[in-house]
């Protein structure tokens, strides 16, 4: 397939292309989860409408899916070849759009990402920038390096979270356990979604964990990440004394626990794929216990 070649499109494709382009989804996650963690772990949870309406925490949020967005676009930019063995249903770059005019957009999101931080703080417009570098220095080159490049995207998820923090402070506590609740499940993600993308990474000289240490030897890597986020969990719940959180970490054992004999029985592109979700889902019950921690 010749992706320099680009097919008569409509403005529909135009639309739903660009829509993939950026994750559309994952965007919409974002900011649920920001609003969330501001309502409902940092409150007060009664003046949840004026959080809501409030200015500072919308030109924040804006700002974290400016260069969340900006960060797919660049990275989809420089994965082309290697999307299209992975994932050739889902490249929009050189199909959809030109490749300058994605540069373009990638560039035009950073600077919009950087202002309407600086606009809240300049502490938001320090660490704003700081993700915006570690995300271009993420897809030009530690993406396709074994675990760093699976440890930033992680980071930068716990990031999303931590970001309030710094303008918003009541109630840290409970936002660190959160971010590290995030950090964790997207680490075993990223790792997944690696052994589910090893035969386009492997054609295209990426060195990932499943390509230079093979797929058993990975997973055993995951169970040990995995064990040290549901130990981190307990700890951190057992240092606040906040016995509804340990339940509710209880509970979130189920799932992961079926994530872990999953991954066990996983073999094929589609077991990966499976798991990836399942960890999405795992995401998602843990922002809903949000509700009574």
């Amino acid at each position: 397939m010749n992706v320099s070649a680009r097919p008569k499109i409509t403005l529909w494709d135009y639309i739903t292309g660009s829509a993939r382009l950026v994750r559309m989804t994952n965007l919409v996650i974002v900011v649920v989860t920001q609003y969330f963690t501001r309502i409902l772990l940092i409150g007060p949870r009664d003046e949840w409408r004026s959080i809501i309406a409030n200015a500072d925490m919308f030109f924040l949020s804006l700002s974290t899916v400016c260069i969340a967005a900006a960060g797919y676009i660049i990275n989809d930019y420089f994965d082309i070849k290697i999307d299209i063995v992975n994932k050739p249903e889902r490249v929009v770059v050189g199909r959809y759009l030109k490749r300058r005019w994605a540069m373009g957009a990638h560039q035009i999101l950073n600077v919009l990402g950087a202002v309407l931080g600086l606009v809240v703080s300049p502490y938001i417009f320090v660490i704003n920038v700081f993700s915006i570098t570690l995300l271009w220095f993420y897809s030009e080159r530690y993406k396709r390096l074994p675990f760093i490049g699976n440890f930033i995207v992680s980071l930068l998820t716990g990031f999303s979270l931590l970001i309030l923090t710094v303008h918003f402070p009541a109630n840290r506590h409970l936002v660190f356990i959160y971010a590290a609740f995030s950090f964790f499940i997207s680490l075993v993600r990223e790792i997944v979604k690696d052994m589910e993308d090893i035969k386009g990474d492997e054609a295209h000289g990426c060195r990932t964990l499943p390509i230079i240490w093979g797929i058993r030897q990975t997973k055993n890597f995951l169970y040990v990440i995995l064990l040290m986020f549901v130990t981190t969990l307990f700890v951190m719940a057992r240092a606040l004394d906040n016995n509804v959180l340990i339940i509710l970490f209880f509970l979130l054992l189920i799932p992961i626990a079926l994530l872990t004999a999953s991954l066990a029985r996983a073999d094929t592109r589609r077991d990966f794929k499976r798991i990836s979700s399942l960890c999405k889902i795992i995401m998602l019950l843990g922002l809903i216990t949000m509700a009574w921690a």
